[in-house]
């Protein structure tokens, strides 16, 4: 039975996957536009994170946009195809659950954060340009 109910759920993200990646594609907000300067010094931030994500998963197509749309240099690392990365987020981060953002810091342990909300308001909190409100 178990292998039924395996085999249904793979057979609905087989038939269901194209269509999400190319809702990602249709709805993926425009990139921010930053100087040269600016780019290259977030981009030298970012080289610290690590996205663990699985290609169809609606949250991980979720983190992904907002990853694009703040213009950010994530590497992205799929755990569901690639065995070393799943292993990595099972042995080092604890669990394998995607989306997951791997923060890498100088001299102290990774941060592993797991949650989609999480990981967004990390980005923006972090990442967002600011915009200020013109004066009327």
């Amino acid at each position: 039975m178990k292998w039924l109910i395996r085999t249904f759920f793979k057979t609905i993200r087989i038939i269901l996957g194209p269509f999400m990646l190319l809702m990602e594609w249709f709805t993926t907000p425009k990139p921010v536009e930053r100087s040269e300067e600016e780019q290259a010094q977030l981009d030298q931030q970012t080289a610290s994170l690590t996205l663990y994500q699985y290609r169809t998963c609606p949250f991980c197509i979720k983190t992904r946009k907002v990853i694009h749309g703040l213009s950010l240099n994530i590497e992205f690392r799929d755990a569901q195809k690639n065995l070393k990365h799943r292993q990595d987020l099972q042995e080092q981060g604890g669990q394998i659950k995607v989306p997951c953002l791997r923060i890498q810091h100088e001299n102290k342990d990774d941060t592993w954060m797991y949650e989609s909300s999480e990981i967004i308001a990390y980005l923006n909190k972090r990442f967002a340009p600011d915009v200020h409100p013109v004066a009327s």
